[in-house]
């Protein structure tokens, strides 16, 4: 029996990197907020309106490597009229490994990236929020290349 690699369907022997891949993923910081607890609750007749935040951020785990922390924010604040319901607010993170030439790193990490992490940081959301007595926010999907766009058409310094 040899000790070289099987090559795959695609013929290669599997030595080549893979362009990403998720080392890990955890929730970096949680908060659930209900400031008029417990009279939010007997006064509640309607659904409440809910605000949406969303950033992502990318920075280097270590300097010269190619390993990163790619952090995925939410922040949804929920009203009745003027009244708060609830703030949640959901930072979650993924640290990744990137193998793609310089001038494509940009997009991998603010959009490729932050596209693995949603569908969890978006189940984590409903679930702190249907736990917490509401009804569950349940995101909507993310057009990460239209915000990854938009940020770039802002001016340096602006945020």
């Amino acid at each position: 029996m040899s000790d070289q690699p099987l090559p795959s369907a695609n013929g290669s022997t599997g030595q080549e990197q893979m362009p990403i891949v998720l080392n890990i993923q955890f929730t970096k910081d949680l908060s659930f907020e209900v400031p008029g607890a417990p009279g939010i609750f007997a006064t509640l007749r309607e659904q409440p309106r809910v605000d949406l935040a969303l950033d992502v951020q990318a920075r280097p785990i270590q300097e010269g490597e190619n390993v990163f922390e790619v952090s995925l924010m939410i922040r949804a604040d929920a009203k009745v009229g003027e009244t708060p319901c609830f703030i949640a607010e959901l930072t979650y993170c993924g640290i990744f490994t990137i193998n793609v030439p310089q001038e494509h790193l940009e997009p991998v990490l603010l959009v490729e990236c932050p596209r693995l992490l949603f569908p969890f940081a978006r189940n984590i959301l409903a679930d702190v929020t249907r736990e917490g007595g509401f009804p569950p926010v349940m995101l909507n999907p993310i057009d990460f290349v239209q915000l990854w766009q938009n940020r770039r058409a802002q001016p340096v310094g602006t945020a």
